[in-house]
């Protein structure tokens, strides 16, 4: 199987070593001195599970390079989709499957405006991880997991055959009942967590000792439920007390990488979190002010980091 992995930063490093180290034809879209790093001396992952080494079939910035791939996996952000989306038309085959791991709960909706439907799955991940240097992938929580399905949650033999290989390359992968509600629970808990933690500069353990920002994060957690309920999604009670289990067993230090884009300046995921749950809920007539206080506060800054 010809596997391109379109990003190496922390979601598309980590797996896309893994699949590599496991004997897969593996090719890496990167760029700039992470590119230059992985092509001399390979790409470095440091793992809470076991450090490792592996050098891709082919890493390059030219999708002019790259074989028709069996399966391209996202690992960009989710504002980076759409254009990444139109860059893959010429190279894929009707047989290419697409599998975006971005947070979000409108990637699918997103590439299907560019691509047709046969080619695309459903999916997320769960790991903590992010590029601690050119060429190097730092892993520090979370047991890694990719979550993928069809786009209607039917049984397909392409499904199995993507299990074998993520088995193959010792990932820890599911196939839910329903990969919708899959990626609004994820959806849930990073962008409650994202959105405040950029406004507030500190990490999850900070904002658990503060009352009020807890009580924050939690009503930041009911709107976005109240969201998803009214467009059928059947996110729970019990589906944010877990997100908040979450929450409670991170480490010390521990920030959302949206989070960290924002403190560094850098263009983030805001639009497709808090701003999608605040637009979201205008077309739906709800009201939603802790999520539109949390967005409108952070915009100025979005917006400076885009233009610079």
């Amino acid at each position: 199987m010809k596997i391109l992995i379109f990003g190496i930063g922390g979601v598309g490093g980590y797996f896309g070593g893994k699949l590599a180290q496991a004997g897969f034809n593996v090719t890496m879209i990167a760029r700039g001195k992470h590119l230059e790093e992985i092509n001399k001396n390979g790409l470095e992952v440091e793992s809470i599970n076991g450090d490792f080494k592996v050098k891709p079939y082919l890493a390059t910035d030219n999708l002019a390079e790259v074989p028709t791939p069996d399966l391209v996996i996202l690992g960009v952000k989710s504002w980076q989709i759409q254009e990444v989306a139109n860059r893959l038309k010429p190279i894929i085959s009707a047989e290419t499957i697409i599998l975006p791991l971005q947070n979000g709960a409108n990637n699918v909706e997103k590439i299907l405006e560019i691509l047709p439907k046969r080619n695309v799955l459903a999916g997320l991940c769960h790991i903590v991880s992010f590029v601690e240097r050119p060429g190097k992938i730092k892993h520090v929580s979370f047991e890694p997991r990719i979550t993928f399905g069809e786009i209607d949650n039917s049984s397909s033999e392409r499904i199995q055959r993507l299990k074998s290989v993520f088995e193959k390359a010792g990932i820890t992968n599911f196939n839910p009942e329903n990969i919708q509600l899959e990626i609004w629970k994820k959806f849930l808990f990073i962008t409650t967590i994202s959105g405040l933690g950029g406004l507030t500069r500190v990490s999850i353990d900070k904002i658990r000792e503060s009352e009020y920002l807890y009580d924050l994060l939690l009503k930041t957690a009911q709107e976005i439920k109240l969201v998803a309920n009214a467009k059928g999604i059947p996110l729970a009670e019990e589906h944010l007390e877990k997100a908040f289990e979450i929450v409670q067993n991170q480490p010390p230090g521990t920030t959302a990488s949206t989070q960290r884009d924002i403190m560094a300046g850098r263009p983030s995921e805001l639009e497709n979190f808090n701003g999608f749950i605040v637009k979201e809920a205008e077309k739906l007539g709800i009201a939603t002010p802790v999520n539109k206080m949390i967005y409108e506060c952070l915009l100025p800054m979005e917006k400076e980091a885009r233009n610079s």
